[in-house]
């Protein structure tokens, strides 16, 4: 009986073992030792994550790299479906997520957020040639990027919005198409995203600011991972203060 108790206890002791190791795998010291860092992001968001020549490229990627630089490992980036970002980071199958992710109450709860580096508002993209002064997204059939604040904060919510319809994309760009398809009447989506878009879609759509509340940009982390928090608080400060994430927007817009 004693030698089943002894092995019963080290069996609970080994398995509580891995527990914590895997619950410290995102660890400033696990980074450091596995000699890499990884980024979750949604690579359809110019200027701060895109996709060029194959590689994920923008405002976003290039900070992440001097967080890199700052904790000597490799940066690595996994580009993924937007609404699943938050998840991912909770469960530990990413380091950090940098996707112009807004800090909002619903996703504080679910993890912890750097200070922010940038603000934002969201606009409204339409056909070319639409009374912007007199429009209106209600009763409309409006286009979203899953999960984004456009989608959970304004098109879906009946208190800001009286949509006709919403209707979920995993990019901006492809809600954007389908307003010259006549499958949605608009698109709600960040102001330098829509800009880009408009931007390369000059003689066909525009944009326009609806007048809603700015909002900050943040990195997400897992919760209590503190260390590696105050690591990427400190490249962002001194970025902020050095005027250098405003150069990074300009740069990639």
């Amino acid at each position: 009986m004693k030698k089943i108790i002894s092995i019963l206890l080290i069996t609970i002791m080994v398995a509580a073992m891995f527990v914590g190791c895997k619950g410290n795998e995102n660890s400033l010291e696990a980074i450091k030792k596995n000699g890499k860092i990884t980024m979750l992001t949604n690579a359809t968001f110019a200027p701060f994550e895109f996709v060029e020549n194959n590689k994920v490229v923008g405002v976003d990627p290039e900070l992440a790299q001097m967080i890199a630089d700052e904790i000597g490992v490799k940066l690595e980036i996994t580009n993924m479906d937007f609404d699943l970002l938050v998840d991912y980071v909770k469960t530990g199958k990413g380091d950090f997520a940098a996707a112009g992710m807004t800090i909002t109450d619903e996703r504080k709860k679910q993890v912890d957020f750097s200070i922010e580096y940038t603000t934002s508002t969201q606009y409204i993209i339409v056909k070319k040639g639409t009374d912007v002064k007199s429009f209106s997204p209600n009763g409309k059939v409006i286009g979203v990027q899953q999960g984004t604040t456009g989608d959970l904060f304004y098109a879906s919510d009946k208190k800001v919005i009286q949509a006709k319809e919403v209707k979920r994309y995993k990019s901006s760009i492809d809600a954007a198409k389908d307003i010259l398809l006549g499958r949605v009447d608009c698109v709600i989506v960040d102001e330098l995203p829509a800009k880009k878009i408009v931007e390369q879609n000059k003689d066909t759509l525009e944009c326009f600011n609806p007048g809603y509340e700015p909002e900050s940009y943040a990195f997400a982390v897992k919760k209590e991972n503190k260390e590696l928090l105050d690591v990427i608080n400190k490249v962002l400060q001194k970025q902020v203060e050095s005027g250098k994430v405003k150069e990074l927007v300009l740069k990639h817009s």
